[in-house]
C-alpha cells in the first residue's frame, strides 16, 4: 500500500494543442500549518506561460505562470481545479510542460509534487 502524498498535481489531459484548455486538479493532505498553495507552469526552451482561467468553478483571469493561492482562499476545501491555456506554438512536434504545486509556509516551500503533459503542434 502506498502512502498518500501531502500534495499532489494532476492533468486531465496528456497532451493539447495550443490555444486549448488543459484541466488540472491539487489535492492537498497536507496535515501541517501552511500560508498558501504555488501552482507554477514552466514550458521546456520557451518563456512562454500558461494563463489560468478558471479556479473552483470560478472564472479568473490570471496570466501569468505562477498562480498562488492564500490558505484562506481555499474555505476549508482540500482540492484545487484549475483550468489553464497557452498560445505557445512548439518548435518541434511538441513540447514539454512541467506543472509544479508547492505548499509554502512563512516563505519557506515544505513539500511539493510535479505533473507532465506536452503541446502538440496542429
Amino acid at each position: 500500500m502506498s502512502a498518500q502524498k501531502d500534495v499532489s498535481i494532476s492533468l486531465a489531459e496528456s497532451s493539447i494543442v495550443a490555444g486549448n484548455d488543459l484541466h488540472g486538479t491539487v489535492v492537498i493532505n497536507y496535515r501541517g500549518r501552511f500560508d498558501s498553495v504555488v501552482v507554477n507552469s514552466q514550458i521546456e526552451n520557451s518563456s512562454d506561460v500558461f494563463s489560468y482561467a478558471s479556479l473552483n468553478e470560478k472564472n479568473i483571469k490570471h496570466p501569468y505562470a505562477r498562480l498562488s493561492i492564500f490558505k484562506s482562499e481555499l474555505a476549508g476545501r482540500n482540492t484545487i481545479n484549475f483550468t489553464a491555456t497557452t498560445n505557445h506554438v512548439p518548435n518541434g512536434e511538441y513540447s514539454n510542460v512541467k506543472f509544479r504545486v508547492s505548499i509554502i509556509q512563512e516563505h519557506k516551500e515544505v513539500v511539493s509534487d510535479i505533473a507532465y503533459t506536452k503541446i502538440l503542434k496542429a
